[in-house]
Order: structure tokens, then sequence, then C-alpha cells
């Protein structure tokens, strides 16, 4: 860990529910980085198997921003937010953070470079796309044991038709982010 480098992604931006996750990653320099790939290209299976081995061999820490924060700040300032609290998080400061995307989050005394598709290029980023999702989905299961007709174990509460289909028989719940459409339209006149 010599190096002290950080990659750092969200996940949950585009979901109608529920916060948003943001990873921040240090990887061992021992190990294999190969074996880690962009989350959005593995199995859940295999997502949550190198969950487990990057958390036994990394530094890491997760931040969120909730419902309520996104609906008050908008997601793209909430996602920065959830970033800037992962970053925070981790146990040493990294020498540089390498976030996924065009965006970054401001931090004073911290070198942040910003790798469009990072998550697909920079193990580090593909690492903490791996803890967000990972963290996120079991988060977003155990919510949906209450809200089963919405399928969101299966949606992740975002906008599929079934999803939207279930809003539109079911109305909207607690967890449902009001300033996003199909939800905002439901709820305005």
């Amino acid at each position: 860990m010599k190096k002290l480098i950080a990659g750092v992604d969200e996940v949950g931006r585009g979901s109608l529910i529920g916060p948003v996750f943001a990873a921040a990653v240090i990887l061992n320099i021992k190990i294999n980085k190969k074996k880690i790939k962009d989350s959005k290209k593995l199995s859940k299976i295999k997502r949550e198997t190198l969950e487990k081995y990057i958390k036994k061999n990394s530094l890491w820490a997760i931040g969120s921003a909730s419902k309520f924060e996104i609906e008050k700040l908008n997601i793209l300032n909430a996602s920065l937010l959830a970033m800037k609290r992962a970053i925070k998080k981790l146990k040493k400061k990294p020498r540089l953070v390498l976030i996924d995307g065009n965006k970054v989050p401001k931090l004073k005394n911290y070198k942040i470079k910003n790798i469009i598709k990072g998550d697909q290029k920079v193990p580090e980023i593909s690492a903490a796309s791996i803890i967000a999702k990972v963290s996120r989905d079991r988060l977003i299961t155990k919510i949906s044991k209450r809200y089963k007709n919405y399928n969101w174990d299966k949606n992740a509460g975002y906008g599929t038709s079934a999803h939207l289909k279930a809003i539109k028989k079911f109305g909207i719940t607690k967890h449902h982010r009001k300033t996003f459409q199909p939800v905002y339209n439901i709820l305005s006149p």
C-alpha cells in the first residue's frame, strides 16, 4: 500500500429509491488486480466473492447520502457528498484519489483526479464499484422484504417496467425519491 492510491465510485444514482452509496478503496500492493472488474460486468455471485476478497486485501470505506439529502441537494451533489464521506472515512489518507466519472467532490488537502469510465480502466475504481454495489444491494434487499410488491430485490429500485407498474398500483413508499420522475409525476397533479 506504498502508493496509497484510492479509487472511488458510486452506485444508485439512477434508482428511484433509497440512498446513493460510494466506496473508496486503497488496494494492497499484493492483491491480484486482474481479478477485479467493473461491477456492472460481473454476476451477483462473482461481485459478492470479489467484495470479500477486496475487503480482506485493502483499506476501504463506504459513504452514503440519504434519500432526503438526494431530494434536498439533487442526485449529483448527493453522490459527491457520498464520495467525500467515503474518502474521509479511509484509515489512511491517500496520496491520490481517482474518481469514476466527470465530476469530483471538493476536498481540501486531497489530490483528486476524475477518470471517465474509470470503473472499466482502473482496478482501484473497479474495486470501489464492487464494494459500493454489493453494500447498497444488501440494504435494498433488506428493505425489499417489507415492500415485496415492488421487486426491489431484483431491480434495486431502478425504474423497471415491473417497478413502475407497482408504483402505479400501490403508490409510493417512504423510500421513494420524491424529486425523481416518474415518482414526481405521480405526486404532481
